[in-house]
């Protein structure tokens, strides 16, 4: 049976943002989105293979990942999206615009990278093994107490912290363990001059798995791109400033819609 990825929506007019969560994540790290956006476009979060309410797949790589969206977008009649992606999910993202980039009007990467680490196997199998001590020795709660603290800011409110950590623990510890192989292999850094669509690339001040150097660099390899790095956030600044996050996505997309936009709606 083909899988056919579950996901989130909200929004009945305008045109179709897609939300692509990263490796610890799952629909609902994109709550606050899709209440913002959902005022004027159509919204939709997945739950990527694996994760949320998502069937697993046998083998998780990207391309399984891209083909996964390619068939979500054919379940729901999608020929044009605009197209978010968080960390993996800007992986994914990228994956699926080497053969679908007809399909997106406006592309949007968000604390991501054009590639994974360095390309060494050594390296790779130590952060790999790095990564799941904490879920062998103590599951996924493990992994979040360790991870967290990497991705979120110093003086972030609390409850933002709590949340962070729930979405994060709630992910399958099989899951995560695939994520992690698939993750090391990514390497999409020669299609980035290819890229012909609008592209908003965010970063977090703070971030140090996808930092503001890093991300600007990748700006400059897309030609029609833009670069917004987000003052006083790390890694989860959708979560941290959902409100700067959602203005900044907002004022990029409107200029890039299909369909007419007026933001008093």
């Amino acid at each position: 049976m083909t899988l056919i990825p579950k996901y989130e929506t909200n929004g009945n007019s305008g045109d179709f943002i897609v939300f692509l969560h990263g490796i610890g994540g799952n629909s609902g790290f994109w709550e606050s989105q899709l209440s913002f956006f959902g005022h004027w476009f159509q919204t939709i979060a997945w739950d990527m293979p694996g994760y949320g309410t998502s069937d697993a797949v046998p083998k998780l790589t990207f391309s399984v990942l891209a083909e996964a969206l390619e068939r979500l977008l054919d379940l729901c009649q999608l020929e044009k999206i605009h197209l978010v992606g968080h960390s993996m999910g800007g992986m994914v993202a990228q994956e699926f615009l080497v053969k679908n980039q007809d399909r997106v009007i406006s592309l949007t990467l968000f604390a991501t990278s054009p590639a994974f680490g360095k390309n060494d196997n050594e390296w790779q199998q130590n952060f790999i093994q790095k990564r799941l001590k904490p879920l062998e020795e103590g599951g996924m709660e493990a992994v979040a107490t360790q991870i967290i603290p990497e991705l979120i800011s110093v003086n972030v409110d609390h409850k933002i912290r709590e949340k962070a950590k729930k979405i994060l623990t709630n992910c399958r510890p099989e899951t995560y363990h695939s994520a992690l192989q698939c993750l090391v292999n990514f390497d999409r850094r020669s299609e980035l001059s290819k890229i012909n669509i609008p592209t908003l690339l965010v970063a977090g001040e703070h971030d140090t798995q996808a930092p503001p150097t890093m991300m600007k660099r990748m700006s400059d390899e897309i030609a029609n791109s833009r670069f917004c790095c987000l003052k006083g956030t790390g890694h989860l600044a959708s979560l941290e400033q959902p409100e700067t996050f959602n203005n900044v996505i907002l004022e990029f997309i409107s200029k890039h819609t299909s369909l007419p936009f007026t933001k008093s709606n």
